[in-house]
């Protein structure tokens, strides 16, 4: 293993115009969850100029009903709340197109117990899945990362507090770190691109953004000042989706652990619980953190496999990096044996059929505060007395 590198990892405010479709198809996903909890809705958003379009394929099992006008003022709520009111961008003023149907009959019989050519209820969809977890923060999240979320939530909440009116919601932020015998030792670099008010000069702008990355980075970790970086491009003012469009899905390695680990090929957004994209993703990050907080790793990252239709994963893969107190196999057979892999076991264990989706489509999916009724129910560290068996 490489012990001396530089690892870098980005993140994306919610007024990033990926972030506001992402934030957009969880609400509508809330929406409809918040009406019949094992609703199937697969929901992608498109943002532009004043325009948000929304499609995708939903079906509800209560006979419950979700109305086009309601999608679309779910859709101008996220808008307000990120606090878009610009000439190109207006949560009041934009268009919003619906393209949402039904969802289709051969992909229903597949994931409904006992419709499709197996008896249990199975993946929504093939796919692979990834969890990962380190030691390195408390949030057992890869540092680069947890720092560069946590520079643009503080700056959003200056600029939803009014103390900083000169930002405005579109950023971006990049966190380089230097690793000495494979631990964390400084920041060589941080880039900070804030969507700004006509009047903020980029000096000005500089010494805003200071304070918050001072606040953020250890003591003695801020870059030397020609790696300190704030608008590079020397003006932000167009942003959000009048200066870029965005789309659902698009930012997965900010979901995740901004490249330190792999990722599946899916997105999270818009995606009902029954997508194993979504609900194995959180099972894995939930057992690999259980497993680096019972000690058995420093690190640790899983991976399982899935056919549509089938219940059970066809693979669960294990790698502790070198840093295991106990074999990988053994680790993956205590861990099938304390929790069900299947769509509905994932769902039932962590409690994911409620509208709990809408917090977590900014500032990543992991590494968050688990909180009542299954909000962020994956970040818990439950199983550790059970795992420390193994040692």
């Amino acid at each position: 293993m490489i012990e001396n590198y530089d690892f870098t990892s980005e993140s994306v405010s919610e007024g990033h115009p990926d972030k506001v479709s992402d934030q957009i198809s969880d609400a509508v996903v809330d929406l409809f969850l918040s009406r019949d909890p094992t609703a199937k809705v697969a929901l992608e958003t498109l943002t532009t100029t004043n325009r948000v379009v929304l499609a995708g394929e939903v079906r509800t099992n209560n006979g419950a009903v979700v109305h086009p006008e309601e999608m679309s003022a779910a859709a101008r709520e996220v808008v307000r709340r990120i606090g878009y009111e610009q000439d190109g961008f207006h949560w009041e003023k934009m268009v919003v197109e619906n393209h949402v149907h039904g969802q289709s009959a051969e992909i229903a019989q597949g994931v409904e117990a006992g419709q499709g050519l197996y008896e249990d209820e199975g993946a929504g969809d093939q796919g692979i899945m990834f969890g990962y977890a380190t030691n390195e923060t408390p949030e057992m999240m890869p540092p680069s990362l947890v720092y560069s979320h946590q520079i643009l939530q503080k700056m959003s909440e200056l600029r939803h507090s009014g103390e900083r009116p000169e930002f405005e919601p579109d950023a971006k932020s990049q966190v380089t770190l230097r690793f000495e015998s494979g631990r964390p030792v400084a920041v060589n670099a941080v880039v900070v691109s804030t969507q700004h008010k006509e009047s903020a000069t980029l000096d000005e702008l500089r010494e805003m953004v200071r304070p918050v990355v001072q606040s953020v980075l250890p003591e003695g970790w801020f870059p030397p000042e020609d790696k300190f970086y704030v608008n590079p491009t020397g003006r932000f003012v167009i942003g959000g989706p009048d200066g870029d469009a965005g789309l659902t899905g698009r930012k997965i390695i900010v979901d995740t652990y901004g490249g330190a680990a792999p990722h599946g090929g899916g997105a999270f957004s818009g995606k009902d619980p029954s997508k194993v994209d979504r609900s194995a993703a959180y099972a894995t990050r939930y057992l690999a953190k259980n497993v680096v907080a019972a000690g058995l790793a420093d690190k640790c990252v899983i991976q399982v496999s899935y056919a549509i239709g089938v219940s059970q994963p066809l693979s669960i893969f294990v790698d502790t990096f070198g840093t295991g107190k106990a074999p990988e196999e053994a680790i993956a057979g205590k861990l099938r044996d304390l929790f069900d892999l299947s769509p509905s076991g994932i769902r039932k264990h962590l409690e994911l059929a409620q509208p709990i989706y809408y917090p977590t489509a900014a500032y990543g999916h992991f590494g968050r505060t688990p909180g009542e009724n299954g909000a962020f129910s994956w970040e818990r560290t439950d199983l550790v007395d059970e795992l420390k068996s193994l040692l």
